[in-house]
């Protein structure tokens, strides 16, 4: 016998009073029987953040995957995925070491069609900051500078330039989307046998931990 999950289950509830609604609405049925079940409550994942050691194996487990990136500046600076994925290469001050977090690109409905938006300003005025360029993650950005630069010669006319100012896209210059962090990091983590947490907890690690050398 299949156990569904309570979260399913709540879906499922909700379809069915959905159609029985419907029924109601239209004189079919003289009350909404769905109403009369008692839900479930909603479970809640509470996850604890990643320990010093749980962060380096992740490290070691992400490098060269797509979800690199954004692991590692969500981990490292606690940017959220709006934020990684809208962080663009003029915000990225090599010779002065900095990194200015100005820019988030969110995700919408228009018309029934999710569209990425960009907006040149973070979500708070707390939001708008300066970051230290500490070279494990400068070494990061160079290599992703020339594995783009790579692809755009390769690619030519079928490579993306709508967002070449950006610094998170894909093997075709697209750029990846927040929801990919998010969707693609449980996977990530159960593919390779590590602990689960959601993307957004590793805001909340001790990755600072592994590279306080030289940050200042």
């Amino acid at each position: 016998m299949n156990h569904l999950t309570t979260n399913t289950v709540i879906h499922r509830h909700a379809n069915i009073r959905k159609a029985l609604q419907y029924a109601f609405q239209i004189g079919l049925l003289d009350y909404n029987p769905a109403d009369r079940v008692t839900r479930p409550k909603k479970n809640t994942f509470e996850s604890e953040p990643y320990s010093r050691a749980e962060l380096e194996v992740l490290f070691e487990k992400v490098k060269g995957d797509p979800l690199e990136f954004g692991v590692i500046m969500a981990a490292f600076y606690g940017l959220r995925r709006e934020e990684v994925v809208g962080l663009k290469w003029n915000a990225i001050d090599f010779e002065n070491k900095t990194i200015a977090i100005k820019s988030v690109v969110t995700a919408a409905n228009v018309d029934g069609k999710q569209v990425l938006v960009q907006k040149n300003t973070a979500k708070t005025k707390s939001s708008l900051r300066t970051l230290p360029l500490v070279p494990p993650i400068e070494d990061l950005l160079l290599r992703m500078k020339t594995a783009q630069d790579a692809f755009k010669a390769l690619c030519g006319n079928s490579y993306s330039k709508e967002y070449q100012e950006y610094v998170y896209v894909n093997q075709l210059g697209q750029l990846v989307k927040p929801e990919y962090l998010t969707t693609h990091f449980p996977i990530f983590l159960e593919k390779h046998g590590l602990r689960r947490i959601r993307f957004h907890d590793l805001r909340h690690s001790c990755a600072t931990l592994l590279y306080h050398e030289g940050v200042r």
